[in-house]
């Protein structure tokens, strides 16, 4: 579904064939969808958004007096679309053009539209989403706050919520703001990403006009199926929650399972998997389509499953989510298991002092060589006891 979300076009061609969408308008998905575009609207409905330029530039002048003028490091981003592709650090200026290029050339090979735009790069921030909701009656409710900081490449691994770094009055002003961002006939669901600073400050980024991979800590610690609201929403029904309902309850944790070699910069794996066995038990929550003899290609995103656990506290999610990474078993490819184990006993993540450096700061291939070995172990063990259990006995 991910191939036709955020997609104006597909969203029109069901609303001409005289059917529903399960989305924003064509409309909207056109005005928020485009970064550029979403900036300006955020303007008008004062959202703080960090400097940068107005629109979309190619121009090479341009870009280089721009940059000057906010300051490096700067970031080099896609107009298009999001997922850190077409994304360019660019921290002194003669490395300016080279990024401007490589992001361009990334753009348009994964958006089919080379626009880019320049904004300031915020030093050492906390990546912080929100999740709105909006009826056919006006009604925007906007939900506890997602963190989203520990990222390789721009892309999230690890995600949790609520944030330890939002306060309730931090997270009144970010859902205020997010909510007057798509009071402009946005419907159903949404994800406003921001940028927050070490003092305190947070500056709108995009809108992800769709549901988000981390989508499931935002049920798990509000207790609502969101695709449940989306599919209520497209009925024609109006939202039956109220804001002061969203209080979250406890506290949950993602960890994405990606085909990745973790120990070679997160490089993509291709294979078969041999063997799976996902964990299980009260607060546990996998979302996953892998079965023994599932091939992993180069055709689509690395992101194989995703484990969610919930519990009363940080702490007993932070236990629980370590527990059932200790008991997953996949064996045939490489994955993202000892990143996120690594992540979450980590004293940083821990104290909850952390940001979207985490990865240079603190992933070292030499700490979690030894706990990788464990892993592949124990998933060889596992499944040549599965095996010898399925063997018939001799008679």
């Amino acid at each position: 579904m991910d191939f036709l979300s955020e997609n104006a076009v597909f969203a029109q061609a069901v609303a001409d064939a005289g059917m529903v969408f399960i989305g924003p308008n064509p409309k909207a998905i056109q005005a928020l969808g485009d970064k550029t575009a979403a900036r300006e609207i955020a303007i008008k409905a004062q959202v703080p958004i960090s400097p940068g330029s107005d629109g979309a530039i190619s121009d090479e002048a341009d870009v280089v007096r721009i940059a000057g003028e906010i300051g490096y490091p700067v970031l080099i981003k896609a107009a298009a679309g999001g997922g850190g592709k077409g994304m360019r650090l660019v921290e002194k200026p003669e490395d300016l053009l080279a990024g401007l290029h490589s992001a361009q050339g990334e753009a348009l090979t994964s958006f089919g539209d080379d626009r880019v735009f320049i904004e300031k790069y915020i030093v050492l921030p906390r990546h912080i989403e929100i999740q709105i909701l909006a009826d056919n009656f006006g009604k925007i409710l906007y939900f506890p706050e997602r963190e989203c900081s520990i990222q390789r490449r721009h892309q999230k691994v690890v995600e949790e919520s609520p944030s330890t770094a939002v306060t309730p009055a931090l997270h009144a002003a970010m859902g205020a703001a997010a909510a007057r961002l798509v009071a402009c006939g946005y419907t159903n669901a949404g994800t406003l990403e921001f940028l927050l600073d070490a003092s305190g400050k947070f500056y709108f980024m995009e809108v992800n006009t769709r549901l988000q991979v981390e989508h499931p800590i935002t049920e798990m610690v509000t207790g609502l199926d969101l695709v449940e609201q989306q599919l209520r929403i497209a009925a024609g029904l109006p939202l039956e929650i109220n804001q002061s309902d969203l209080v979250p309850k406890g506290h949950a944790i993602e960890c994405r399972i990606c085909a990745e070699d973790v120990y070679s910069d997160f490089l993509p794996e291709t294979g078969v998997v041999e063997y799976v066995r996902m964990p299980v038990g009260d607060g546990i929550r996998n979302d996953s389509a892998l079965f023994e003899g599932y091939e992993v290609t180069v055709n689509y995103d690395s992101m194989v499953a995703k484990l969610i656990c919930h519990a009363d506290s940080r702490e007993k999610a932070i236990a629980l989510n370590i527990k059932a990474l200790d008991e997953y078993r996949l064996s045939g490819l490489r994955t993202t298991i000892p990143f996120c184990k690594f992540v979450l006993e980590s004293p940083a993540f821990i104290s909850g002092a952390y940001s979207t450096s985490f990865v240079d700061e603190y992933w070292k291939e030499e700490i979690p060589k030894e706990l990788f070995n464990s892993l592949a172990i124990a998933a060889t063990l596992a499944k040549t006891n599965y095996e010898n259990r399925r063997k018939p006995a001799h008679t």
